[in-house]
C-alpha cells in the first residue's frame, strides 16, 4: 500500500543520496560503487553518482537476482523509516510481475534439483567422475 508522497523541500538531490535515502542500499559508499560499477541506469544510461535526480525520472537498478525498474516520484536526501522510504518511488507493474516470475523460476528450480543432505564419498566421487568423462 503506498502512501501519498512526502512534500519535498529539496529541488535536486544527488543519485547515491536518494539510492541510500529510498533504501535500496545500506550505505551512500554502497550506492557509490553500485552506479560506478554499471548497475544502475538513470534514463536507460549509465550515469555518475553526482547525477542530479528529478521528479519522473526512471531508474533502473540490479540487486543480485533481481532488476527493479522504478520512477521517482519524490526527492529526499536523508534517510528516514522504510514507510518513508517508500514513498519516494514506484515500481512499475512489468517490473514487478517480471520480479515475480523469476523468483518463482528460482524457486522451481531449487525444488527440482534439490542438494543432497550429504557430500558423496569417495566411491560415488569415482562414479560422477567416470560418469561425467563418458558423456
Amino acid at each position: 500500500m503506498k502512501h501519498n508522497p512526502p512534500l519535498t523541500e529539496n529541488t535536486s538531490t544527488r543519485l547515491d543520496k536518494w539510492l541510500w535515502a529510498a533504501r535500496f542500499y545500506k550505505t551512500r559508499a554502497i550506492a557509490k560503487q553500485m552506479i560506478d560499477g554499471g548497475k544502475v541506469f538513470y534514463n536507460g544510461q549509465r550515469t555518475k553518482s553526482g547525477k542530479v535526480v528529478s521528479l519522473g525520472d526512471k531508474v533502473v537498478l540490479r540487486q543480485s537476482y533481481e532488476e527493479r525498474e522504478i520512477i521517482v516520484i519524490a526527492l529526499a536526501d536523508k534517510r528516514r523509516d522504510a514507510d518513508f522510504a517508500q514513498t519516494l518511488y514506484q515500481e512499475t507493474p512489468n517490473s514487478i510481475a517480471t520480479r515475480e516470475k523469476n523468483a518463482l523460476a528460482r524457486k522451481q528450480g531449487t525444488l527440482l534439483s534439490p542438494a543432497s543432505d550429504t557430500k558423496p564419498d569417495k566411491k560415488q566421487r569415482r562414479q560422477l567422475i567416470q560418469f561425467k568423462e563418458r558423456i
